[in-house]
């Protein structure tokens, strides 16, 4: 999937832009997913860095080299009054308006948050990284001609929740914690694997061997009691509510 965005914007950007934005986008969201909030500001910054020379270069033909400063309120400003015919609203207007947010984010996420309890850098890098996938999924969009939907579908599956109590050698998924139940273990393996699920025989060669006498009995559980995976017939998929009962429980920290 990712060869695929890879391949469609690189036939409409240059590829060092590319390759840079697509490895700050993965940066970013790995940082998050393994708790290093203010990475994930910083991936950010570097991310927008990027997509702000993509349209730099999309509307003037070159753009400012990755060696010099980028004037980042002189660009935004310029696109925002570039003529509508010549350039959809997404390009002048929406996709520098988020980079905005990420910019102001980063530079001053440190300063002056309310004291009501919640951790400012977990509220900033929530927004940041929303802000990068819908960025990422509205180049998609426009530069790989499919709809809004299946543009986040594919952003979706570029970068599965990097789980720290799972190792993997090869392909074969290991979970650091012996301690787990088989419901807990299936959990934090389609946790890791997020949108591309898993057939049941991954599943099965990835417990211990002692689970697999019951692994159908507890798919099941967890796929008709607590709605926490999804089985489409082929493969098995965490849910939003399995996503929740993992984040909640801790389960996919080593111990």
């Amino acid at each position: 999937m990712l060869d695929q965005i890879e391949k469609s914007l690189k036939a409409h950007f240059s590829p060092p832009l590319v390759d840079e934005l697509l490895a700050a986008y993965q940066e970013a969201k790995l940082n998050f997913f393994l708790g290093g909030l203010r990475l994930s500001a910083v991936e950010g910054g570097r991310f927008c860095e990027a997509a702000l020379r993509m349209l730099e270069e999309k509307t003037r033909g070159s753009f400012t080299s990755l060696n010099q400063q980028l004037d980042a309120e002189k660009l935004i400003e310029q696109l925002k009054n570039k003529p509508k015919a010549s350039y959809p609203a997404s390009i002048r207007l929406h996709i520098p308006r988020a980079i905005r947010v990420v910019y102001d984010i980063r530079n001053a996420r440190d300063n002056a948050h309310l004291a009501d309890g919640i951790d400012p850098n977990l509220q900033d890098a929530t927004l940041v990284i929303s802000n990068l996938d819908w960025v990422l999924a509205e180049f998609v969009r426009q530069y790989h001609n499919v709809s809004a939907t299946e543009a986040q579908r594919i952003v979706d599956g570029l970068v599965t929740r990097t789980v720290p109590a799972i190792q993997d050698f090869d392909g074969f998924l290991k979970i650091l914690n012996p301690k787990l139940k088989v419901s807990e273990y299936l959990l934090v393996l389609l946790y890791e694997r997020g949108s591309a699920g898993a057939v049941y025989p991954e599943l099965e060669t990835w417990v211990r061997p002692v689970m697999r006498a019951n692994l159908r009995r507890a798919l099941a559980r967890l796929v008709h009691a607590a709605a926490f995976v999804h089985d489409d017939g082929k493969r098995f998929y965490i849910t939003k509510r399995g996503m929740k009962e993992v984040e909640k429980r801790n389960l996919h920290h080593i111990k």
